[in-house]
C-alpha cells in the first residue's frame, strides 16, 4: 500500500464492507451517529456495520444508513471474546473505523485484517498501532462531537449538515406521549437527570431539586425524572424534595422503566432538559432539544454538545475540567466544585434556557 498519503485516498477507495467501531460510551455513540449519512453518501452500495456494547445497540436499531448490528458484551468469557474476534474476521471488511481508540477496540480493528484500518490521534493504550492510518485534529483536547465529525472531512463530505437521526417508533412516541400527559391542562415539561457514571459529575440531588422546584414555581413546569435502574434511589430522593418544596407540583419519576428509545422518546416530547455531562444529555442535545448542562470535572468546551441553543454551566475550582473520576481533593475541599457551582448559577441558565425558547416560539405580531 502506497503511504505517502493515506488520507488522500480515502477519497479515492471504494470500500464495500465498513465497520465502525464504537461500543460506548453513551453520549459518544450518540455524537458518533452523525458519521452514517456521511458514509452512506460517499459509499451509497457499501454494507456498513457497527460494533457496539449490546446495551445501545437498541439505540441503533431502524437506522435507515446502517446495515448491521454488531452486538459487543463488555463482559464475556475469554472464549466468547475469542469468537467474537473470528466472526469479526469473518466479516471480510474493507475498512474499519476505530473511533474508540483504547486496547480493546485496537484488538477488534486488528482482528478484522481490513486493508484499510483508520484510527483517531486520541487513542490509548497502545490502539493506534493496529491502524495505518490516523484522522489528523482528533487529539484529546478537540471537542467530542467535532473529533468524530473529522471523519466526515477525512472523507471529503464535512460541508454535509450534520445530522443525529434516532428512529423511534409509533410505540415509543405513544408510550412517552401517555406518560408526560397532563389531564388537567399541558404543562411545559422540564426532564431532568441527575446521574453519571463518575461521581464527580454528580451535581448534589438537592441542588437539582432545588432549580426544578424554582421551573415549577415560576414556569409552572411539569418535572420528569429519568434514570437508569441504578439510579432510581437517587430520583427517588429527589421526587420526594420536590413534593416538600412543592406540594402542588407534578413529578414524574421513569428512571429505571424506559428502554434507550423510550427515554429518547421522553426527551424528544420535553421541553428543556437539566442535566449532568451524561449520555441523556447528548441524546436530548441530539434529538434537538435545549439542555442545561452542569459541568465539574469535565470540560463544556470538550464533552458539551454544539450549537448555541444550549446554556453550559461551569465550575470556577482549579481543577475544574480536568477530567478526574475521583476528586484530587481530600478533607473539607473533597467534591468542593459541587457547592461552589451555586444553585443560583443554574437557576439564572435554565431561566435563560426557558424564557429564550418561549420567545422564539412565541409569534411575532404582523
Amino acid at each position: 500500500m502506497n503511504t505517502t498519503d493515506p488520507l488522500a485516498r480515502l477519497n479515492q477507495i471504494e470500500a464495500q464492507r465498513i465497520c465502525i467501531i464504537k461500543p460506548s460510551a453513551l453520549g459518544d455513540v450518540v455524537q458518533t451517529l452523525p458519521i452514517l449519512p456521511v458514509l452512506r453518501e460517499r459509499f451509497p452500495n457499501a454494507r456498513i456495520s457497527w460494533v457496539v456494547r449490546d446495551s445501545f445497540a437498541n439505540l441503533l436499531e431502524g437506522h435507515p444508513c446502517l446495515d448491521e448490528i454488531i452486538p459487543f458484551q463488555r463482559r464475556s468469557s475469554a472464549g466468547q471474546w475469542w469468537q467474537f474476534l473470528k466472526s469479526l474476521n469473518k466479516q471480510k471488511f474493507d475498512l474499519v473505523i476505530d473511533l474508540q481508540g483504547l486496547l480493546r477496540t485496537g484488538i477488534m480493528t486488528a482482528a478484522t485484517r481490513a486493508p484499510w484500518r483508520v484510527g483517531i490521534e486520541a487513542a490509548r493504550e497502545g490502539s493506534h498501532l493496529t491502524c495505518n492510518l490516523t484522522i489528523p485534529d482528533t487529539g484529546r483536547y478537540v471537542p467530542a462531537w467535532l473529533k468524530y465529525w473529522r471523519v466526515a472531512d477525512a472523507f471529503g463530505q464535512g460541508k454535509l449538515k450534520r445530522t443525529t437521526d434516532i428512529y423511534l417508533s409509533d410505540d415509543d412516541q405513544n408510550w412517552a406521549q401517555k406518560k408526560l400527559y397532563c389531564p388537567e391542562y399541558p404543562l411545559p415539561t422540564l426532564a431532568i437527570h441527575a446521574g453519571a457514571q463518575w461521581i464527580t459529575k454528580r451535581w448534589p440531588p438537592e441542588s437539582f431539586a432545588a432549580v426544578g422546584a424554582k421551573a415549577i414555581r415560576r414556569f409552572r413546569c411539569q418535572v420528569v425524572l429519568v434514570g437508569t435502574s441504578a439510579e432510581r434511589e437517587l430520583t427517588g430522593h429527589i421526587e420526594k424534595l420536590l413534593q416538600k418544596f412543592v406540594p402542588t407540583g407534578r413529578v414524574i419519576n421513569l428512571a429505571g422503566e424506559t428502554t434507550l428509545k423510550q427515554l429518547a422518546a421522553v426527551l424528544q416530547q420535553s421541553d428543556f432538559v437539566l442535566t449532568n455531562d451524561s449520555g441523556p444529555m447528548h441524546l436530548a442535545a441530539g434529538l434537538g432539544t435545549p439542555v442545561t448542562g452542569i459541568f465539574t470535572c469535565t470540560s463544556a468546551l470538550r464533552s458539551g454538545p454544539p450549537g448555541d441553543k444550549h446554556e453550559l454551566v461551569s465550575t470556577n475550582v482549579s481543577c475544574g475540567g480536568s477530567y478526574n473520576k475521583r476528586c484530587p481533593k481530600r478533607g473539607p475541599q473533597n467534591l468542593c466544585c459541587m457547592e461552589e457551582l451555586e444553585i443560583s448559577r443554574v437557576w439564572q441558565a435554565l431561566h435563560r434556557l426557558i424564557t429564550r425558547e418561549a420567545a422564539e416560539r412565541t409569534p411575532k405580531a404582523a
